[in-house]
């Protein structure tokens, strides 16, 4: 009777043991940061908007001085619904806003409710009112399911610090067939600037690579004349198999 209720314990160790590593196995694993800080200095309650402005919309700036001829390649319609994420300074945001028109929408998401502040106080300034801020999450874009029919990420892809699950909200974001556009820094050893090559974590093709993985498709990569160390990305979502 003992050696038989032994065996028994055994077993049924055994098998719930195995029942764990089972599940273990199953069990989506955590995704780690890939770069720890990246976006502290926007997260910093003294955020100086007006500073970061004369940064970002400066025509020395590549993404700011070919802004028209960004808008033209990314295909921008009337009644389009686009999500401008790392809205910024939000003068992506405003340059959607008049070329969806009256009959679309635009979403400026960021992780700076500084940020969000300003373009929502530019916003009434100039009386758009087809724009709708969103503070987005570190692993989230916080849009519900296909809410959208464009993604536009213009020097920010860098900064997505856990990117397949913000890649994965997304992803959930756009409608079938949508439009993802990236645009970001060309980091070439030995050819981008010391800057580039510290403060971006990897170059195109491992985005590239980042994003096919995630359920999008490469279509097209235009060329803006107006870009030296940046590049021009459009993928589509996958459609459901």
């Amino acid at each position: 009777m003992y050696r038989s209720l032994v065996l028994y314990a055994t077993i049924l160790l055994g098998m719930v043991a195995a029942a764990n590593a089972v599940a273990q196995e199953k069990a989506p694993a955590v995704e780690q940061s890939v770069k720890p800080g990246v976006n502290a200095n926007f997260l910093d309650e003294s955020l100086d908007v007006n500073a970061w402005i004369e940064r970002f919309e400066v025509e020395s700036r590549e993404v700011y001085h070919a802004r028209e001829e960004v808008l033209k390649a990314a295909g921008i319609k009337p009644g389009m619904r686009i999500a401008d994420v790392g809205a910024g300074s939000g003068f992506y945001t405003r340059l959607f806003a008049r070329a969806v028109g009256p009959t679309g929408w635009v979403y400026a998401v960021d992780i700076s409710p500084k940020f969000l502040q300003h373009v929502s106080s530019s916003n009434a300034e100039l009386g758009l009112n087809n724009i709708t801020c969103v503070l987005g999450g570190e692993r989230s874009i916080q849009l519900p399911a296909d809410s959208v029919d464009l993604v536009f990420i213009c020097d920010t892809y860098h900064h997505f610090e856990y990117p397949q699950s913000t890649l994965a909200s997304i992803h959930q974001a756009l409608r079938s067939d949508g439009t993802l556009v990236v645009i970001d820094f060309e980091r070439i050893p030995g050819e981008s600037r010391d800057w580039t090559l510290d403060h971006v974590r990897a170059g195109k093709e491992t985005f590239r690579q980042e994003i096919e993985q995630a359920g999008f498709t490469l279509a097209e990569e235009p060329k803006i004349e107006s870009f030296k160390e940046n590049y021009f990305l459009r993928f589509r979502k996958k459609s459901a198999e």
